[in-house]
């Protein structure tokens, strides 16, 4: 994907990705994690999720990483958040008491951005990205995470021909084969979820299936 097709998107509001409500999995499944409240937690691809304010309501940094610009001012403005801007590097560094993101390209993000990182969450990023993208991205984020820390994934999978993406199916034999040299994974869920999805049922999309995954960064 170009960035240019993220930009039309956010340009012409069709954010269908966007949730109005922290997702479900976040909060069912992050005290698995079992991390410390000070905890920083980087979400790569963030947009304007309303899951950085839960991951701060948990006492949190939360640092995220977004390309579109209006994405990043969104979310500032519709959570009543004041908002200091700087440039660092190829970013703009939007920051308020508990959350900071950079808006840019993740991949020219500099792990410097990122100096106290323990944990990590991605609901939109993996799943954003078409297969022949996806392993750079993969790369680039076990870059910029450090041994040790820990995350939640959740991707989507369906029959990939019967659906153009995004959200782009990923199954778990790739999260198992493109992720095991960096991370050890833990499967904690993976259920149908197909009828509570109703682009997929109108497209005809014969199943869909959601899994969380921890990650732990190796050494």
């Amino acid at each position: 994907m170009q960035p240019s097709f993220w930009h039309e998107k956010w340009d012409a509001q069709q954010i269908g990705f966007h949730l109005n409500a922290v997702n479900p999995l976040l909060v069912k499944h992050w005290p698995q994690l079992d991390l410390a409240a000070n905890c920083q937690v980087f979400v790569p691809l963030c947009g304007k999720s309303l899951d950085m304010c839960f991951l701060a309501e948990q006492g949190h940094d939360v640092v995220g990483c977004e390309l579109n610009e209006l994405a990043v001012k969104q979310f500032y403005q519709d959570n009543n958040l004041p908002v200091k801007v700087n440039r660092v590097g190829e970013h703009q560094q939007f920051s308020t008491e508990q959350v900071t993101i950079y808006q840019g390209d993740i991949f020219t993000l500099d792990t410097n951005a990122l100096p106290n990182i323990n944990a990590f969450y991605d609901r939109a990023a993996l799943i954003a990205w078409p297969e022949e993208m996806r392993f750079a991205y993969a790369k680039q984020l076990a870059q910029l995470i450090p041994a040790g820390s820990v995350g939640l994934l959740i991707t989507l999978d369906y029959p990939q021909a019967e659906l153009n993406g995004p959200p782009f199916a990923v199954s778990d034999d790739w999260v198992s084969a493109n992720l095991s040299d960096d991370f050890e994974i833990e499967c904690l869920a993976s259920e149908d979820v197909l009828s509570d999805n109703p682009r997929f049922v109108k497209k005809q999309v014969s199943w869909l299936t959601e899994s969380v995954y921890k990650l732990t960064r190796k050494a």
